[in-house]
């Protein structure tokens, strides 16, 4: 029975003539009882309708549904009808409904909220969202070739790079972003940009080239007229933490290029945004040291910013202070050490035509043996020729390879 169904489907059925010598029937045509009996015009009959087809002639004879005639008169007779082959052709539906399964299934294959392997990443592009009831906004980052440095290790440029994508992204995704660096559409119509004050750092370990790291940051009040922005870099792959970062903020005016207050239009924009949260690295109280000439140990001078580290405000980017910065830090400490902990107070701004200074001066260790030292601090000044302080800052170094992990910070919990 499945086995002449099956052949159905593909070899239409041949009608077998009547021995009482009965009108033959043409294939496809009339109704068809499936006892081979006159139909009966009980409304339980089965009638199929099939196209007309011309009998088929082999030598000029015609060849009749009765069978096939041969020159020996003898008549092949077709099988007897039955009620599986006399059913329609559904060798093409079967096909168009074969192809539309097919066609789901790669659709299903290119979904990207059905389950996958944990080893693929859910964010492959890079493109950042808001998680976290809309106060954490979160991308990946892959490492790229030309991101590493000798150590093949990212720099510290290319997290502070990283910091600086996700924040301009959370507030583009907010739906925040004016015409500005970063600026809201009141800071525009009043002038106002966000300028870095302090920012505070702390490295477990630097990623390296192909890894993929996830990023997320959020916003925080900081005292009456600061923002405090907060970043935490995790491994996408095993979820640990790698990087702890925390600046304030504060506004400029444009124009002026001094200090403001943030207006009440301003706050009324970012307060909505504003998680509740300590911040996720816990603030270094230590008092920066004044450096001079006299007590610095290196000094690196003639530093002058380029057309391409200014950025849209027209003021070089806060990361190129970091290279201005490691300019003068001892050769030795460089290669036997990593740095893991770093601080930045921001005293002001240099324009394109500044000419800068760069020094350091080294702590908890004899200069003469850095290389075997084991932890080491210095205390580090960017300023310019005439002597106004542009940035200053204190560096922390561990010896390369140790296994020096802080604690493991936490994202904002969410609300419930």
């Amino acid at each position: 029975m499945v086995a002449t169904a099956a052949t159905s489907a593909f070899f239409p059925a041949i009608s077998a003539s009547s021995d009482s010598g009965a009108k033959s029937s043409k294939f496809g045509s009339g109704s068809v009882n499936p006892g081979g009996s006159k139909p009966k015009s009980s409304s339980r009959g089965l009638q199929v309708k099939t196209n007309a087809q011309a009998p088929p002639k082999i030598n000029g004879t015609s060849v009749g549904l009765e069978g096939v005639k041969l020159d020996n008169d003898l008549t092949i007779s077709p099988p007897p009808r039955t009620f599986i082959n006399l059913l329609p052709d559904w060798s093409m539906l079967l096909a168009a409904i074969t192809t539309i399964f097919l066609a789901a299934e790669k659709q299903w294959m290119m979904l990207d909220w059905k389950p996958r392997r944990p080893d693929i990443l859910i964010d492959p592009f890079g493109l950042g969202r808001i998680v976290q009831d809309g106060l954490v906004y979160r991308q990946n980052f892959s490492i790229r070739s030309y991101e590493i440095g000798a150590d093949r290790t990212a720099s510290i440029e290319t997290l502070m790079n990283h910091f600086q994508e996700t924040a301009l992204n959370h507030v583009k995704t907010a739906g925040l972003l004016g015409d500005g660096f970063g600026s809201t559409p009141e800071m525009c119509k009043k002038n106002l940009i966000w300028v870095v004050a302090k920012m505070q750092i702390m490295v477990d370990r630097y990623p390296t080239w192909g890894d993929v790291v996830q990023v997320d940051t959020w916003v925080c009040t900081s005292g009456k007229n600061g923002m405090r922005r907060d970043w935490l870099v995790r491994d996408c792959k095993t979820g640990e933490t790698l990087t702890r970062a925390s600046s304030v903020c504060v506004m400029m005016n444009k124009q002026t290029r001094k200090l403001s207050k943030i207006p009440g239009e301003v706050r009324s924009e970012i307060e909505p945004y504003f998680a509740n949260s300590p911040p996720i690295v816990e603030e270094d109280g230590r008092k920066l040291q004044k450096l001079g000439d006299d007590s610095a140990d290196h000094i690196r001078t003639g530093l002058t910013p380029r057309w391409s580290d200014l950025d849209i405000n027209q003021h070089v980017n806060n990361v190129k202070y970091i290279g201005w910065i490691l300019e003068s830090a001892p050769v030795p400490i460089l290669e036997s050490h990593e740095l893991c902990t770093i601080t930045l107070e921001y005293r002001r701004e240099c324009g394109r035509d500044s000419v800068l200074q760069s020094l350091t001066a080294v702590s908890g260790a004899g200069i003469s043996n850095l290389a075997d030292a084991g932890d080491i601090e210095c205390q580090h000044l960017l300023r310019l020729e005439n002597g106004a302080e542009i940035v200053k800052g204190r560096t922390e170094w561990r010896p390369k390879h140790a296994a020096n992990f802080g604690m493991v910070g936490q994202i904002p919990a969410e609300n419930t």
